[in-house]
């Protein structure tokens, strides 16, 4: 079972009798004993329904999936695979009628967010909402409630969030919602409140797997203490050097607390790297070194020594990306034996960097070059208008209180109900504490409601409860899509998006999105299904209604961008997790990477800490990079950079110090090296000619 493995994870895998913290390097290897572990477990006789193995992302759960499927087959199936949201929609829906909460509650996206607090706190102003989401998100986080919050408020501004805060929650419970912090706050609610819950829970978990750990904010922490309980059966798999996501609440503390809250703690450290070459390890390490350790670890490598890692210095932004374009043509044309035919194609490079707005320069001279590329962490499938219409059509079917939803859902397409009409609703609605749907079919309602306008939200109303109903019954994916397409043909919704675009390409790249959808939404309902590989597999069986409910938490379509051929354009953090044979890193300057630091630096002791914490975090970063690279690394720096509308001089960042590397190989001009590349072309191309020439007049 845990042939291939090398000592350290083959301990991972076989200790299973209490809390255990396997310390993963980068590339040393980690999914693999997550999956293998979820098999010995099974060998070791505790029921494959009763082992979770708790991810970060749908894509990682996902691919754990296919691993355990090859590992241990059929069983794999039951496995609990899931993000920390999945398991805590899942938990909600099963008992959290104990908190007020139907089992057909709805989750809310980040933009119906906004919408509710605009109205919760009186503006109109989309930034200013935001930035009581932050703040809101940030306390939820804590395990802070409105009353809490305001209670330790530093400031008026802190206070005001905060009532504005109880007026949100007061909304979400009308409306049977809850957002995505709620996803993990209210399960732990459920298991700290009630302990007939916290029970059933325990007793139906026998060993919990978090993946990622260091990435988990306190109230995770809290729920996973909570599911494991003193027994402590669970395996946390993480990196101290990887934790980059402090800005959203993923704290070290966490990692702290373990040994703290469970003595008998197990730590085993994985520090074999099976994917990069000792020379980009060693500038790894270097990097991270300065860094206070947690628990102290090197990787080390045994793929060889390698390509040194290369340090490019450019005059600006332009000409950096025309030096990084230059740089993969010359890897591509370069026969070195080292790198092997293998490493050529335009998918094994990746230009990585601090910022989005980073990006620009870098497509331009792709495009230039005419190398195909993608940009990683684009706009989401999910995220776009047309999709979010029918998701919130679906939301309402599933959840008639769901107030975000009816509005998005009666306007889009619009049908003659105006926006008075739906004030006076929402006027009456709160008034005697009902849900839009609820208020429209209110007895009282005509008292306060023109005939007319009461006979189309009547209809509107009527029309939702047989979509609904018919919804329920529609199993399968042939089904599914027949459904589908005639309500899209009923709601006019393609005439709905050639009204409302100037192009009709616009319109029709839309209206493909909506048919690759509903595509992928009957898929979902069942049958015969294509997988990612191209290989038809068998789905369970499920009605549209079930898999409306499952909307929310899905964050993007799988779509198949892992067989394209082209390079890849990334930020550093949604690059974590990936690997390429050649990486370059890009707008390595301070101001950049580390991001400017010295905004905060001297106001006072307590903001200085903050700003150590910063770098701290940016040094993982760049360690999070070159830990990307398999064969080679290049790391690039511009001697002026923009700044708004001006060029400004600029340093290269500390880290590449950091690195210390052999000054006498780490300094590279590949437009040179590309230049006497194509000479030994040239010259190869000519001894040729002339061979041919010479063989041709030979008598």
């Amino acid at each position: 079972m845990s042939s291939g493995l090398n000592l350290a994870q083959q301990e991972a895998v076989n200790y299973m009798h209490g809390p255990c913290l396997v310390l993963a390097g980068a590339g040393s290897g980690k999914t693999r004993v997550i999956t293998q572990k979820v098999a010995r477990l099974i060998q070791a006789g505790l029921e494959p329904q009763r082992i979770a193995a708790i991810t970060f992302t749908n894509k990682a759960a996902s691919e754990m999936r296919e691993r355990a499927k090859g590992l241990i087959g059929r069983d794999a199936k039951k496995v609990v695979v899931c993000t920390f949201h999945a398991l805590g929609v899942r938990m909600m829906r099963e008992d959290g009628a104990v908190l007020g909460l139907k089992p057909a509650f709805s989750i809310l996206d980040a933009d119906d967010v906004t919408k509710i607090l605009k109205d919760a706190g009186g503006t109109t102003d989309a930034a200013t909402a935001r930035i009581w989401q932050w703040t809101i998100s940030k306390w939820k986080n804590m395990g802070l409630n409105a009353a809490q919050a305001e209670a330790q408020a530093t400031d008026d501004n802190e206070r005001i969030t905060a009532r504005i805060m109880a007026r949100y929650e007061e909304r979400l419970v009308a409306y049977q919602s809850v957002d995505f912090d709620d996803l993990i706050g209210m399960p732990l609610k459920l298991l700290r409140d009630f302990d007939e819950v916290r029970s059933k829970w325990q007793a139906a978990l026998g060993h919990v797997l978090v993946d990622e750990y260091q990435d988990t904010n306190a109230t995770q922490y809290e729920v996973l203490k909570a599911l494991v309980g003193e027994r402590g059966r669970f395996t946390a798999v993480g990196d101290d050097d990887q934790s980059i996501y402090g800005w959203r609440g993923a704290t070290l503390d966490n990692l702290r607390k373990l040994p703290i809250d469970f003595p008998n703690l197990k730590v085993i450290k994985l520090e074999q790297n099976y994917r990069s070459t000792s020379a980009i390890l060693r500038a790894a390490n270097n990097v991270i070194g300065p860094n206070p350790k947690l628990f102290p670890k090197t990787l080390f490598s045994e793929l060889g020594e390698g390509e040194p890692v290369r340090i490019v210095d450019a005059d600006n932004e332009a000409h950096e990306a025309e030096r990084t374009v230059a740089r993969i043509q010359s890897l591509r044309a370069g026969d070195a034996t080292s790198q092997g035919p293998q490493f050529k194609e335009f998918r094994d490079f990746a230009i990585l960097y601090r910022a989005n707005h980073q990006a620009r320069v870098f497509e331009q001279a792709l495009r230039k070059a005419q190398i195909p590329y993608k940009v990683s962490g684009g706009q989401s499938f999910f995220d776009r208008a047309e999709i979010k219409d029918l998701c919130g059509w679906f939301r309402l079917w599933v959840n008639n209180d769901d107030d975000p939803a009816f509005l998005r859902a009666v306007t889009t397409p619009k049908r003659g109900i105006g926006h008075t009409t739906l004030a006076s609703l929402g006027t009456f609605a709160s008034q005697y504490k009902l849900s839009l749907f609820e208020a429209l079919f209110s007895p009282s309602l005509p008292s306060v409601m023109p005939k007319r306008a009461l006979e189309g939200l009547h209809e509107f109303g009527r029309y939702i409860n047989d979509l609904e109903y018919r919804a329920r019954r529609t199993i399968g994916a042939e089904d599914a899509r027949a459904f589908l397409a005639e309500w899209l043909k009923e709601i006019d919704y393609e005439k709905h998006l050639y009204d409302g675009e100037d192009s009709e390409q616009a319109a029709a790249s839309r209206w493909t999105n909506v048919m690759e959808f509903c595509d992928w939404m009957s898929q979902r309902c069942g049958g015969q299904i294509d997988d990612a590989s191209g290989a038809t597999v068998e789905n369970e069986r499920k009605s549209l209604l079930e898999v409306a409910q499952t909307i929310s938490l899905l964050s993007t379509i799988s779509e198949r961008e892992q067989d394209q051929n082209v390079v890849t354009l990334s930020t550093l953090h949604a690059s974590k997790g990936l690997e390429w044979p050649h990486v370059m890193l890009v707008g390595v300057t301070e101001g950049l990477l580390p991001f400017k630091l010295d905004d905060d630096e001297g106001r006072q002791e307590k903001v200085s800490e903050n700003t150590l914490e910063r770098l701290q975090e940016e040094r993982r970063l760049m360690y999070v990079g070159i830990t990307r690279a398999q064969r080679s690394l290049a790391v690039s720096w511009t001697k002026r950079r923009k700044k708004g509308r001006e060029m400004v001089a600029a340093q290269p960042s500390r880290f590449i110090a950091e690195m210390a590397l052999d000054k006498k190989t780490m300094k590279e001009d590949p437009r040179e090296k590309l230049k006497a590349l194509r000479a030994e072309f040239a010259k190869k191309a000519q001894d040729n000619a002339a061979a041919a020439a010479a063989a041709a007049s030979a008598p």
